[in-house]
């Protein structure tokens, strides 16, 4: 409470400008800390819009441990076949065997969860590695509600930055080039924001590229807090870990 206290304060002591990114990850912070939900599970819908506009649909089964490690199962789940995200890198997995890994900064995973537990200067070098330029923020509103948007100028929506939400202080939405093509621009969005006690949850996700949906991501069956091994998120023991 405090915190919150403080952070207001500084708003109020500079309303003519926004406060630093550093600022904004440390309010984001403190206004959940210990009051995240430490797992969370989900069936996740998944729609593939393509350039002819048909439509072809998947599903995937999600597994998180926060802070850090998220499993995804492609269906059917007995094909092996997924991805898992843990200590910062990203494995491939095909029939129950890592195919490939990489080191990989997931900036979602960090802003959408982990900014909640970690510490702030650890949350804020990920985030500088994706690259964020955290000294760079300004105000804007988005789907009726104020944000901040960290990383780019006003009117500057090309060059990578996040918004995040003034009054629940939860990231709603990433703008970065395409990782393969980047003249164009890659739109990211949490929406449908739910209540998991103290906390949030984005129940969907939609991906834009150049403003056309290209994926579209709706969560059922939705558990947190539920009891998960530490095996789920084993690259070497993924097929012992599968549901």
């Amino acid at each position: 409470m405090l915190l919150d206290l403080w952070f207001a304060a500084a708003l109020a002591a500079s309303a003519d400008s926004p406060p630093s990114g550093r600022d904004i990850i440390r309010a984001m912070h403190d206004r959940y800390a210990g009051k995240w939900y430490h797992t969370l599970t989900f069936v996740q819908q998944n729609t593939v819009t393509r350039q002819d506009g048909g439509k072809e649909p998947s599903v995937w089964r999600e597994y998180a441990a926060l802070p850090g490690r998220l499993r995804i199962e492609f269906e059917p789940v007995d094909s092996g076949k997924g991805v898992l995200f843990v200590n910062d890198s990203q494995y491939a997995i095909d029939a129950d065997t890592v195919t490939s890994a990489a080191p990989f900064v997931h900036p979602l995973m960090v802003l959408g969860f982990d900014v909640y537990f970690d510490a702030v200067e650890r949350s804020m070098a990920r985030l500088e590695h994706v690259p964020f330029d955290l000294s760079t923020v300004h105000e804007d509103t988005w789907d009726g509600r104020s944000v901040y948007v960290v990383g780019a100028r006003a009117g500057d929506l090309r060059t990578p930055q996040f918004w995040v939400e003034k009054e629940r202080l939860v990231f709603v939405r990433l703008l970065q080039p395409g990782q393969r093509d980047t003249s164009r621009t890659t739109d990211i969005r949490f929406n449908d924001y739910r209540p998991v006690g103290a906390a949030w949850l984005s129940a969907e996700v939609l991906f834009l590229v150049d403003g056309r949906e290209r994926w579209r991501e709706e969560y059922t069956q939705i558990r947190t807090d539920v009891p998960l091994a530490d095996v789920l998120f084993d690259p070497r023991q993924w097929k012992k870990g599968r549901s």
